[in-house]
């Protein structure tokens, strides 16, 4: 219950900095992406830049997760299936002008694009599921174990 309250409050916290940034506009978005506005791409690396070492120096001091497990980041080489979930991650991005987060954003900031976007994620959600037989492959391909869903 005290994880569930933490990632309510981490995740509405994380809604309101999108919000604020307009990352949840579907005009702001394709600024970004026609590269008229470069201050999105700042934010994002800015992220990077912060987390990146941060989460470096909590896994070489051996820190324990909320959920009890010591810190592991994952490291693997990209393969031919991640660059082909990029891209058409980076389709669908462009096409809708939001990802998962900033939809659930539009749809609290009472946008009729995310009646679309967010039924949008479920459908390929549910069709990435059906395309590996019902089973989803766990982390980013690292770990080589199969979860049945």
């Amino acid at each position: 219950m005290k994880l569930n309250l933490i990632g309510l409050l981490f995740g509405a916290a994380f809604g309101g900095v999108l919000a604020a940034s307009n990352l949840h506009e579907y005009d702001t978005i394709h600024a970004m992406l026609r590269f008229d506005e470069l201050d999105v791409y700042f934010f994002m690396g800015s992220a990077i830049a912060v987390s990146l070492p941060l989460l470096w120096l909590l896994e070489k001091r051996g820190v324990n997760t909320p959920f009890g497990g010591q810190l592991a980041l994952s490291r693997s080489m990209p393969e031919k299936h991640h660059w082909q979930g990029g891209a058409l991650f980076g389709v669908g991005w462009a096409l809708a002008g939001t990802c998962p987060a900033p939809a659930l954003v539009m749809l609290s900031s009472g946008a009729l694009l995310s009646l679309v976007a967010i039924p949008g994620i479920f459908l390929g959600l549910r069709l990435r599921e059906r395309q590996t037989s019902g089973s989803v492959a766990a982390g980013d391909g690292e770990h080589r174990e199969s979860v049945s869903v």
